[in-house]
């Protein structure tokens, strides 16, 4: 940014920049927009790219491993793409005869993107492909921490653009990114998607822009007495470990139930999870939490390094740590999100009394984000989905490699996950593309229905 402007004035020229560039995408066919969402996506997941965006991602950030990062780049953005290509997005996206109903799809205009340090690798792609399929231009504001990784793939973005005779500007990156200029691009774009932080998310919808935001992540995962118990500590284990727990739908806490829970722990020991015991568990609080706030050096980083601030010197083979725990609530940290790999552990008894912990657990932090099961019980399962205040509830899956889409379920993929009005947020759906158009409802005549008052009250017409 040039010293001699205002945050205002640069994002100003940003966004100005943007308009410019929509205006032309506007009059995009849907065989042009899907042209380019497909090149921006394989400009970034090519071999050679991929391995350039992943190797900064975890050198600038200093959070995660070089194999999630990887992984999230080849499959995150893939997924993305299988699920946006052939849907309909520009002109006409649905016809209702019966109802006399038409749809038209139109664009946002300019989007605003806030991207956070934990994943600046593929949320980037993500959005923008998002934003192009509505045929709009997006403007990002990364954290300042990862700014380098976020300029790296915006990059790459815009010279798919370049080559396929697109304006590059329909995307468009904050190179030296403050709070001041993320707040400007909040206020002056015409829809903001908001990744990141409880207070990044907050500003965003007090900004007086339409906003997406996320709510606090802290998944409860149950195991009961009917799971697989080796095929649970396996899939529970490649979701916590997986980018050192960078992202938000890692598995926090586990409950178990008492009749397999010892059992359940020696599986969990045989994947690399190491349990404290009491003294250590102190240790652990402390180097963990520091004024009561998660301690930043331990954020994301692998178990000997937590280990070590927490006085345990663990082997090599140790993937996770685990603590037990009972109470739930501010006196009892361990009951919240941790972004690390640590996983805290519960009892109980009756399947009742794992729900209740559940609600009670993401009432305290991760309020609306989600929870999953590992159980052979349908019974167990829908009422788990009836009966918790959550989003997103994973079966027998790895938690985070499950909540933003993946191969083996029917999940929108996607980095953004809506908590509903239960986490602060307007949707409680995945953030897709569909989120990033408006859409005209064109209504002809049809014959009229009219229902009896029979038809409409029934028996309370008899009271």
């Amino acid at each position: 940014m040039n010293s001699e402007l205002s945050a205002k004035e640069y994002v100003a020229g940003l966004v100005e920049r943007a308009r410019k560039a929509q205006e032309i995408a506007e009059d995009y066919t849907q065989e042009r927009v899907d042209e380019l969402i497909k090149a921006i996506a394989w400009e970034v997941v090519k071999e050679e790219n991929a391995h350039k965006v992943a190797t900064l991602a975890v050198e600038e950030s200093r959070l995660g491993n070089y194999e999630g990062k990887y992984a999230k780049i080849k499959k995150k953005i893939r997924g993305a793409l299988r699920d946006m290509k052939d849907e309909k997005s520009v002109g006409v996206i649905e016809r209702d005869e019966k109802k006399g109903l038409i749809k038209i799809a139109k664009p946002v205009g300019v989007i605003g993107a806030l991207v956070p340090c934990t994943n600046p690798e593929g949320t980037p792609v993500a959005k923008a492909m998002c934003a192009i399929k509505g045929r709009n231009a997006i403007v990002f504001s990364p954290h300042p921490r990862t700014k380098k990784t976020n300029k790296m793939v915006v990059d790459l973005m815009r010279e798919a653009l370049k080559k396929h005779g697109a304006p590059e500007d329909l995307i468009i990156t904050v190179e030296e990114p403050t709070i001041e200029i993320s707040n400007e691009v909040m206020k002056q774009c015409d829809l903001i998607v908001a990744t990141g932080g409880t207070p990044m998310v907050k500003a965003a919808y007090s900004s007086g822009t339409p906003a997406y935001g996320v709510g606090t992540g802290n998944a409860v995962v149950i195991v009961d007495e009917t799971a697989d118990i080796k095929d649970a500590a396996n899939k529970i284990m490649l979701s916590k470990t997986f980018d050192y727990a960078t992202s938000c739908s890692a598995e926090n806490s586990l409950l178990i139930q008492q009749d397999i829970y010892d059992s359940f722990i020696e599986a969990l020991k045989q994947e690399g999870g190491y349990l404290v015991n009491k003294e250590e568990k102190e240790r652990l609080q402390a180097a963990l939490w520091v004024d009561g706030h998660l301690n930043p050096k331990i954020i994301a980083q692998p178990a000997q390094v937590i280990g070590e601030a927490a006085g345990m010197k663990l082997s090599d083979d140790i993937k996770f740590i685990m603590v037990e725990e009972q109470g739930i609530g501010k006196e009892y940290p361990f009951s919240g999100e941790k972004l690390s790999v640590v996983v805290t552990l519960y009892k109980y008894n009756a399947f009742e009394e794992a729900i209740e912990k559940v609600n009670t657990i993401t009432s305290y932090q991760g309020k609306g984000h989600s929870c999953g099961i590992h159980s052979n019980n349908e019974e167990h399962i829908l009422e788990l989905g009836l009966k918790t205040k959550v989003s997103r509830i994973m079966v027998r899956q790895p938690q985070c490699y499950g909540n933003t889409g993946d191969w083996v379920n029917g999940m929108p993929f996607t980095m953004t996950l809506g908590c509903g009005t239960w986490g602060g947020n307007i949707t409680s759906e995945n953030i897709a593309w569909k989120h990033f158009i408006n859409t005209t409802w064109v209504a002809s005549p049809i014959e009229a229905i009219i229902p009896t008052d029979e038809e409409l009250f029934g028996d309370i017409m008899k009271d």
